[in-house]
């Protein structure tokens, strides 16, 4: 498992990497820690004292966390559990956003399937699950038009392609 730290001004990154799972993408962390700058940068917060987890997990343990808290059977490609902004926290300590867990064998499949690189999909499928933390949804019509078009300039910003295009 890899573990990340807290680059200068930017939320502080918890990143585990299942390495079995991941081995096709060389540096995940770097890839999520620019994800996560990006979108910090777009939204126009700071972060700074702010703490996120991001997991890149096994199908199997994705599968297990959507039955469990979405009473849905398998894996998903991104799940995204924020944390109640209004928990009490000691002194100086940073605020937990959340937790982002990505499922390997589906995202692969689905970068397969969508003719993208596995790293341009892991990068813009967590700066989706980074957009659900900061409470941005697609349930609605106009929801999933104003959470894409911001998806879609964070990933030009990092000189990703339009996935949606």
């Amino acid at each position: 498992m890899g573990a990340g730290n807290k680059a200068a001004d930017a939320v502080i990154l918890e990143i585990e990497v299942d390495e079995t799972a991941w081995k096709e993408v060389p540096d995940p962390e770097t890839l999520l820690r620019r994800a996560a700058g990006a979108t910090e940068t777009a939204l126009g917060m700071d972060l700074s004292h702010a703490v996120l987890t991001i997991s890149l997990a096994t199908d199997d343990e994705v599968a297990q966390l959507n039955k469990q808290w979405r009473n849905k059977t398998g894996p998903t490609n991104v799940l995204s559990f924020p944390t109640a902004p209004a928990m009490p926290l000691p002194p100086g300590e940073p605020r937990p956003l959340g937790d982002i867990i990505l499922a390997a064998g589906v995202v692969k499949c689905e970068a397969e399937q969508q003719d993208k690189s596995l790293e341009d999909h892991l990068v813009h499928l967590a700066v989706h699950g980074i957009l659900h933390i900061m409470d941005y949804d697609h349930i609605s019509e106009a929801e999933a038009t104003r959470m894409e078009s911001l998806e879609v300039d964070i990933l030009n910003v990092l000189g990703i392609a339009n996935p949606y295009a």
